[in-house]
């Protein structure tokens, strides 16, 4: 049996209904649909996510089915749709406007469904295809930038560099999606932090997006940055590195976008709509880089936070 959070707990046989294994946190209370299951490229060196899963499309008549077992689980009132799995968008275009179509017809109060998105893939979707899946309801788009530097993308392997996720984005928003674009903190470790924050800055301006969600690399076992980090050739910047990096990033920001550290990760939970917040959230960063030079107990709490995150 599984727990499925829908708003409530509920309760379903494993086999009957397919669950993503990873949503975003402003997904909680979406309905989880899964269109793919793992990731295609599954390369990045930081990523644990889908490591042991193979790259599986899943058929309409699978995806349709758990739509209707959802349907007749939840019944009434379903708002937002969360698509997994990593990139939903490989899936033929026919086929997710098909999906889409039966989601709508079975809950027609939803007002927001939102998937994952690689910027390759979108780069390489026509633009025709796209505005196809706008049209059929799919409303936001989940990035992952992680860096803007282009050293430090092609490292990572992220499959991507700085071109490809300016075209990406440039050709979601064009086609009227919502893009939410994810930022790494400490992806540069202590060597090439500074540049990481500059560069980031300077592609997040020029793609516009309309979120940026910021994490903080937390190293797992099983990920070529935690090898990096066992022999010593990657070196983790610490609380006070990693606030210092976001307060570089935020003070080179110039667009119209809503900010949020809504993650665990994080050392401070800033966010706020730029540029109207800009001052209070570089405020905020600024005390907590403050409190860490007096309060010692404060602290060794934000030190233990990367051990106490891969419990």
């Amino acid at each position: 049996m599984l727990n499925f959070r829908f708003g409530r707990q509920l309760t379903v046989n494993e086999e009957t209904y397919d669950f993503p294994p990873f949503r975003p946190p402003s997904e909680a209370d979406s309905l989880l649909l899964r269109l793919t299951r793992g990731c295609p490229w599954n390369r990045c060196a930081f990523c644990p996510m889908y490591k042991d899963v193979k790259f599986e499309r899943r058929t309409i008549e699978e995806v349709k089915k758990d739509i209707d077992t959802a349907q007749d689980f939840i019944g009434g009132t379903v708002d937002t749709v969360f698509i997994g799995d990593s990139d939903s968008l490989v899936i033929n275009t026919e086929a997710i406007c098909e999906i889409l179509e039966h989601l709508y017809s079975r809950f027609p109060s939803i007002g927001r469904v939102t998937s994952y998105a690689r910027s390759q893939t979108l780069k390489h979707k026509s633009a025709d295809n796209l505005k196809a899946i706008r049209d059929a309801g799919l409303t936001r788009l989940h990035i992952g930038l992680e860096t803007g530097n282009a050293h430090l993308l092609k490292k990572m392997r992220k499959g991507a560099g700085p071109d490809t996720m300016i075209t990406g984005g440039a050709k979601a928003r064009e086609a009227g999606f919502e893009v939410s674009l994810y930022v790494l903190l400490g992806i540069g470790g202590v060597a090439n932090w500074s540049e990481h924050a500059y560069d980031t800055a300077s592609v997040l301006n020029r793609m516009a997006p309309d979120f940026i969600r910021v994490r903080t690399l937390t190293p797992q076992p099983g990920t070529r940055v935690y090898q990096w980090l066992k022999d010593g050739s990657f070196k983790m910047p610490n609380p006070e590195g990693i606030l210092k990096e976001q307060r570089r990033l935020i003070e080179n920001l110039n667009l119209d976008c809503e900010y949020l550290s809504d993650h665990v990760s994080n050392y401070a939970p800033v966010n706020g709509m730029l540029p109207r917040d800009k001052p209070a959230m570089l405020s905020m960063i600024d005390n907590t880089l403050e409190r860490l030079t007096r309060d010692h107990e404060f602290k060794g709490d934000l030190e233990q936070m990367p051990f106490l995150r891969r419990l």
